[in-house]
C-alpha cells in the first residue's frame, strides 16, 4: 500500500494589504520530496500524523510537498499557479499509490479563486480520477466550500482552538485511508453551514460554548457507523461565499446517518448563535484592567494585530496606551525590519532612539517614539517540543534585536513575521515572563496555549485591525445573506 502525503497551506485575510507571494512559502515552509521527513515528521501537525501513520498502518509512504506560509494576504496569482502546479506534477512523478493524504488550509484565497482550496481539490480529483481515496484536513478556521467535501473521500478539521491536536487529526487521517484502500470501510459525508459568523474569542475549545459543542460532535462521532465528525467554526477576515462555520460527519457507507446527524449538529449550533457572540474590553479598559490586577504577568492578546490571522505585527495600539497609562515593565513583540537594522547599526548596550511599529498600512496605529539601550542582537530561530498552536516546531523571526526602553519595556523587534504561538520565541531570547508586568500578544485565542501557563490573567483586547475582533468591524462584499448577527 503506497500513500502519497502533501499539503498546501494558507489562511488568506482579504482585508489585509500584502500580498502572499512564493517567498512567503520559503521563508516559512516549502519542502519537496524526502526533505518532508526531517523536517515535519516530530511536528505536532496533521503532517506528522501521516508520516507516523506509515509505521502504524504498514503504508509506503511517498511525500512529495508540503507547503505553508504565515497567514496574509491572498497569494498572488502566479504563486498559486507555481505552488498548485507543483502539487500537480508531484502527483504525476510519485503515481501510481492507493491513496493521498492532503492538508488543505480551507482558508486559502488567491487573486483569481476566492475557493482556492476548492480549486485545489478539483484539480486534484480531475486528475487523480473519481475513485482513488482521497482523505482531506481542514484547520478549524477553515471557510469549508461543498467542492473542498465534492472532491474528497472523507474530511476532517482540527478539534481545537488553539490547535494543540493536530498530530492527532493526522493519526485520524491515516487510519482513514488506510482502512479505506483495504476496504474495511467506504466512507461517505455529509456538510452543513449554518447561517452565521461566530465571534473569534467565542471560538476558544477549552471552555465555554465551543466547548460545549464539540462535546456534542465527539457524542455524534461516538454513534455505531459514524467514522469522524467535525465542526469548524470558520475564519471571519476572508471575504468569500463560503465564510462560516461548518459541520462534516462521515458515515461507513450510511448517507442517510450522515445526513441526519449533520443536521442535528447543524441545528445545535444554531439554537445557540446568541451565546457565539462577544464583547471585549477597549485598548485603554484592557490596560487598566492589567494594571489593577495584583499578580503578573497579564497577557494582553491584541485580537486587532492576530498575526494568525494575517495581520502585519506592527500594530502601536497597545504600546501607545501603555506609555500613555504609565505602565513600566511591559513586553511587546513587533515586526519591524527598519527599526532592526537601526539597531543593529546601533549595537548592543548602546543607546538608541527610533520610532517602532505601524509602517504597514494606517489600520494598525502610527510609529512610536521610544528611547533606551540595545539589549540583545540575535538569529531569531527557536525550536518547540511541545504541542502548541500550529504544530510548527522550527521558528524563525529573522533577525531580530531587543530595546530596553527607559520605561523598563523590553521591545522585541524581528524581520520576519512570526505568530505568537511559541513561548520559545521569547525564552530564546533571554526574557523571563515573571519579570514582566504586561505582555502583549499579537493573536485571539491561539497564544493561550503558550503564554496561559505562565500569566497570571490573559485578556483579550477589541484593538482595530485587519483581524478585529468581530464581524460588524468589517464591510463583507461576497458573504452569504442572511447571516447572524449581522443580519436581522
Amino acid at each position: 500500500m503506497r500513500i502519497a502525503i502533501a499539503g498546501f497551506m494558507h489562511e488568506s485575510n482579504t482585508f489585509a494589504v500584502t500580498p502572499t507571494t512564493v517567498q512567503h512559502f520559503k521563508d516559512a515552509a516549502l519542502h519537496t520530496g524526502t526533505d518532508i521527513i526531517p523536517n515535519w515528521k516530530d511536528a505536532h501537525h496533521e503532517v506528522g500524523g501521516f508520516i507516523e501513520g506509515a509505521q502504524t498502518h504498514s503504508y509506503e509512504l511517498v511525500p512529495f510537498l508540503m507547503a505553508w506560509a504565515t497567514p496574509s494576504g491572498p497569494l498572488t496569482a502566479d504563486t498559486y499557479e507555481h505552488i498548485v502546479g507543483d502539487l500537480l506534477s508531484g502527483l504525476k512523478k510519485t503515481a501510481p499509490f492507493d491513496g493521498l493524504l492532503l492538508a488543505l488550509h480551507g482558508a486559502m484565497v488567491s487573486e483569481q479563486h476566492l475557493n482556492a482550496d476548492g480549486e485545489t481539490m478539483a484539480r486534484v480529483r480531475a486528475l487523480l480520477g473519481p475513485d482513488l481515496p482521497i482523505v482531506l484536513t481542514l484547520d478549524l478556521h477553515a471557510n469549508i466550500s461543498p467542492r473542498m467535501v465534492e472532491h474528497a473521500t472523507a474530511t476532517i478539521t482540527y478539534k481545537t482552538y488553539p490547535h494543540v491536536k493536530q498530530r492527532d487529526r493526522g493519526r485520524e487521517a491515516a487510519a482513514l485511508i488506510a482502512r479505506t484502500v483495504r476496504g474495511e470501510i467506504h466512507p461517505v459525508q455529509a456538510l452543513r453551514k449554518p447561517p452565521l459568523l461566530p465571534h473569534i474569542v467565542r471560538q476558544y475549545t477549552e471552555s465555554g460554548i465551543t466547548a460545549e459543542v464539540m462535546a456534542e460532535v465527539a457524542r455524534t462521532e461516538a454513534l455505531p457507523g459514524v467514522l469522524s465528525a467535525s465542526y469548524a467554526p470558520g475564519f471571519p477576515y476572508a471575504d468569500v461565499p463560503d465564510i462560516g462555520p461548518a459541520v462534516i460527519v462521515v458515515t461507513d457507507n450510511d448517507k442517510d446517518l450522515a445526513e441526519r446527524e449533520a443536521q442535528r449538529l447543524n441545528d445545535f449550533i444554531w439554537d445557540r448563535r446568541e451565546s457565539l457572540t462577544a464583547r471585549l474590553p477597549s485598548p485603554a479598559e484592557a490596560v487598566a484592567q492589567a494594571l489593577a490586577h495584583p499578580g503578573q504577568p497579564i497577557t494582553l492578546l491584541d485580537v486587532g494585530d492576530n498575526v494568525g490571522g494575517g495581520s502585519p505585527g506592527d500594530s502601536t495600539i497597545l504600546l501607545s496606551e501603555m506609555l500613555r497609562q504609565n505602565a513600566r515593565d511591559g513586553l511587546v513583540i513587533l515586526y519591524d525590519t527598519q527599526a532592526v537594522a537601526q539597531c543593529v547599526q546601533t549595537g548592543v548596550r548602546n543607546a538608541i532612539a527610533l520610532d517602532v511599529g505601524g509602517k504597514t498600512d494606517n489600520r494598525h496605529g502610527k510609529p512610536v517614539s521610544i528611547s533606551g539601550t540595545v539589549k540583545l542582537i540575535a538569529d531569531g530561530r527557536y525550536i518547540e517540543t511541545e504541542p502548541r498552536h500550529g504544530g510548527k516546531r522550527f521558528g524563525d523571526m529573522g533577525r531580530t534585536a531587543i530595546v530596553q526602553t527607559t520605561e523598563g519595556h523590553l521591545i522585541v523587534l524581528h524581520s520576519l513575521r512570526e505568530a505568537p504561538m511559541s513561548l520559545q520565541q521569547i525564552l530564546s531570547l533571554g526574557i523571563k515572563p515573571e519579570t514582566r508586568k504586561l505582555m502583549v500578544a499579537k493573536g485571539a485565542v491561539a497564544p493561550r496555549a503558550a503564554y496561559e501557563p505562565v500569566s497570571a490573567a490573559v485578556i483579550p483586547v477589541d484593538t482595530p485591525g485587519v483581524t478585529a475582533a468581530g464581524p460588524e468591524h468589517f464591510t463583507y462584499k461576497h458573504r452569504p445573506k442572511p447571516l447572524y448577527p449581522l443580519d436581522p
